[in-house]
């Protein structure tokens, strides 16, 4: 299932059939992370589902970790198709994550 769903974002995220929630927006903003990394990260070859919030209270949303063909490392937090929203995205921190793709400590 991961697969198909990543298949739909990054489908998706091509045609540019998404939008930002205002948080992300402003995370963006501050995180200095543009349009265009989202877009290269989120649908890049490589971008795998990493966590998955199906009871999520803004609806079903994964966490997806991608990188921007210049190699930046970000996670994008997103609801499922069809209606795919980004709702925040950060550039993973090395001391809370195992590998960028696991959380420390286990949470």
């Amino acid at each position: 299932m991961e697969q198909a769903i990543v298949e739909e974002i990054r489908k998706r995220i091509q045609q540019r059939d998404y939008y930002y929630t205002i948080h992300a927006g402003d995370r963006m903003t501050e995180r200095h992370i543009s349009v265009r990394e989202v877009e290269e990260a989120a649908s890049s070859e490589a971008v795998e589902v990493i966590e998955d919030y199906p009871e999520d209270a803004r609806g079903p949303s994964c966490l997806l970790f991608g990188r921007t063909r210049g190699g930046r490392a970000l996670h994008v937090h997103c609801t499922y198709p069809p209606s795919l929203a980004v709702i925040t995205v950060y550039e993973p921190q090395p001391d809370e994550w195992i590998d960028l793709k696991i959380r420390a400590g286990g949470k």
